[in-house]
C-alpha cells in the first residue's frame, strides 16, 4: 500500500521491530498483508497506556493505523488476537523467532509482505505446538528464500542434468546447486521432502512421516541457499 495515501487502516499485523522515542512512546516496524508499515505507539510506555497489551512481541494483532501526511503513521488501537506464549518458554524458539522477524523485516522492503505475512503466521503457530524445531527452521528458509527470489533448483544439478531417484547428492555451495556425489546425504526422499517445502504449507510438511530421519542435511542445505 503507498505511503502517500491518507487513510486508516485496519489489519492484521506482527510487530517486527520496536524501539523506544521519547519519554512515553515507541516505534513499531509492523508486517501486514497490505504492507509493511512503520508506525508510532503513542503513550504506549505510559503504566496505564490502553495500546500496552496489544503490541507485545510475538503475538497476531489486530490494529487501526492512520496514515498522514509523515513516513510514520500512527497506531490508534490494537488488539491481540493470538499470543504465542510456548515461543518464550523455550531460549532455542525465542531465539530463532527473534531472527525470523529481523529477517522479515529486512526481506519486507523489496518482497511480496502478504507471502512474509503468512511465513510468520506459521512459523510461530509450528513453534507454539512444540512441532519439531528443525522441520521449521528449514522450511522457514526455504520460503525465505523464495520470497526473495533465489529459490533452489529442485529439479536440476551443477551440469543442468534432471535430478535422479538413482543417484546420490551434496550441496555445492559455489555453484549453489546440488551435485551429485557418490555417498552424498542427499537422496530421492530428501528432494522430495525440500519439493514439498517450497511448494505447501509448513502444517503438511510437518505431517510427512520419518521427516525428522532426513532433517538435518536438508537444513543445512535451507541455511546455505539463504545466505547467497
Amino acid at each position: 500500500m503507498s505511503k502517500s495515501m491518507r487513510n486508516d487502516v485496519r489489519t492484521l499485523a506482527y510487530v517486527l521491530r520496536r524501539t523506544n522515542y521519547g519519554e512515553a512512546d515507541r516505534i513499531l516496524n509492523l508486517i501486514t498483508p497490505e504492507g509493511k508499515f512503520s508506525v508510532i505507539a503513542k503513550g504506549v510506555r505510559k503504566e496505564k497506556s490502553k495500546l500496552a497489551g496489544g503490541v507485545e512481541m510475538f503475538s497476531l494483532i489486530d490494529a487501526n493505523i492512520h496514515l498522514g501526511k509523515g513516513e510514520l503513521g500512527i497506531i490508534t488501537s490494537a488488539k491481540m488476537l493470538k499470543y504465542y506464549s510456548a515461543i518464550l518458554k523455550d531460549f532455542s524458539k525465542m531465539e530463532f523467532a527473534a531472527l525470523v522477524l529481523k529477517k522479515i523485516n529486512i526481506a519486507a522492503e523489496n518482497s511480496d509482505t502478504n507471502e512474509l505475512f503468512k511465513i510468520i503466521d506459521e512459523v510461530f503457530a509450528a513453534l507454539d505446538r512444540n512441532e519439531n524445531i528443525l522441520v521449521i527452521q528449514a522450511w522457514f528458509w526455504f520460503n525465505l528464500s523464495k520470497a526473495l527470489g533465489n529459490q533452489i533448483n529442485l529439479y536440476r544439478d551443477v551440469l543442468g542434468e534432471k535430478l535422479v531417484e538413482n543417484l546420490r547428492y551434496s550441496w555445492d555451495g559455489a555453484e549453489e546447486a546440488l551435485r551429485a556425489r557418490e555417498g552424498g546425504e542427499i537422496d530421492a526422499d530428501s528432494i522430495k521432502i525440500m519439493r514439498l517445502m517450497v511448494a505447501t504449507d509448513l502444517s503438511v510438511v510437518l505431517r510427512v512421516r520419518g521427516i525428522e530421519k532426513k532433517i538435518s542435511p536438508i537444513l543445512r542445505i535451507a541455511e546455505a541457499n539463504a545466505k547467497n
